[in-house]
This record gives C-alpha cells, sequence and structure tokens, in this order.
C-alpha cells in the first residue's frame, strides 16, 4: 500500500494562568498581569504546535522529548521545542505544508499580537507566514479557560512529503 503524499497532526495543550509570569505566546511577550505557567517558558501555542507537526509525521510527543522532569528544561525558550519537531519531521522526509492554530483564553486579548505572533512561528519553522493561521477566541465563561485561570491551545499541521 503506497503511502499518501501528506499527514496531518492535531495538537493541544492547556497550561494555567499565574499572576506575575510572563505571557508568551508563539513566542511573542503579550503584555498582561497573567501568563501561562509551567516547566519551559509555558509557550503553550508552540508547545500545542510542535505535537501537531510530531504527530503528523508520526513521531513521539514534546514530553517524550522534553520531559518537565528534566532539570535542562525548566525555563527553556519553546522555540527550541517547535524547531526540533520540525527538524524531526525533516529527517522523516515530511515538510510543513501550513500550520493552524486556535488559542482559547478569555485574558489576555490577544487579536492585536495575532500578526506578530503568526510572523514568528513562521520564522521559527522557516516558511513564509502566509502558511501560519492563527486565532484567538473565548470560552464563553466555561471551566477554568472561560474563567480566566487557564488558557488553552488547538493546532492541526499538515505535512507533505518532502
Amino acid at each position: 500500500m503506497t503511502q499518501p503524499p501528506f499527514r496531518v497532526g492535531l495538537g493541544f495543550d492547556i497550561h494555567p494562568l499565574k499572576e506575575g509570569r510572563p505571557c508568551l505566546l508563539g513566542g511573542v511577550t503579550i503584555p498582561s498581569d497573567v501568563g501561562p505557567d509551567g516547566h519551559s517558558d509555558a509557550d503553550v501555542l508552540l508547545h500545542a504546535a510542535a505535537d501537531a507537526l510530531l504527530g503528523a509525521a508520526g513521531l513521539r510527543d514534546i514530553g517524550t522529548i522534553f520531559p518537565n522532569t528534566d532539570p535542562a528544561c525548566q525555563g527553556m525558550d519553546s522555540a527550541r521545542i517547535l524547531r526540533r519537531a520540525a527538524e524531526e519531521a525533516s529527517q522523516a522526509g515530511w515538510c510543513v505544508g501550513n500550520l493552524d492554530v486556535v488559542v482559547v483564553a478569555e485574558r489576555p486579548r490577544l487579536s492585536a499580537h495575532v500578526p506578530a505572533m503568526q510572523k514568528r512561528v513562521a520564522e521559527i519553522l522557516g516558511i513564509d507566514p502566509s502558511r501560519v493561521g492563527i486565532k484567538a477566541t473565548t470560552n464563553e465563561g466555561m471551566d477554568a479557560v472561560g474563567q480566566g485561570r487557564a488558557l488553552s491551545v488547538h493546532a492541526v499541521c499538515l505535512l507533505f512529503k518532502a
């Protein structure tokens, strides 16, 4: 059976928001009194994007490559995580067709920062920004995300055979 020349991967991540923590999303610092909390720099957007990319390539997830139990990952720049995912997919014979991301957050407000995030994610992946879609929405007041205590990201990545 012949393998199709493309594959799709889905990534998801969620982090609690913490007062006084930097808000880094898509490799961009967002002015905010809260930011995602986590072992690395907690860039939930880049984490979900990396898992989508790795999933499309049929590779292991970021928790396996960069475990939160590894002290070397403490405070790590998540751009390294996404870049590594792209490198591993490339080594497996795949290239990024496009990446589409939905950030779900009540706070901070993100729409003004979407173009900068789109540009930065494209830089990390080495692709044109037109191949990166980023949308921001809310969770309409439901659950921890909707109550402004967390934010989550859904990402879909299309890979093509190189």
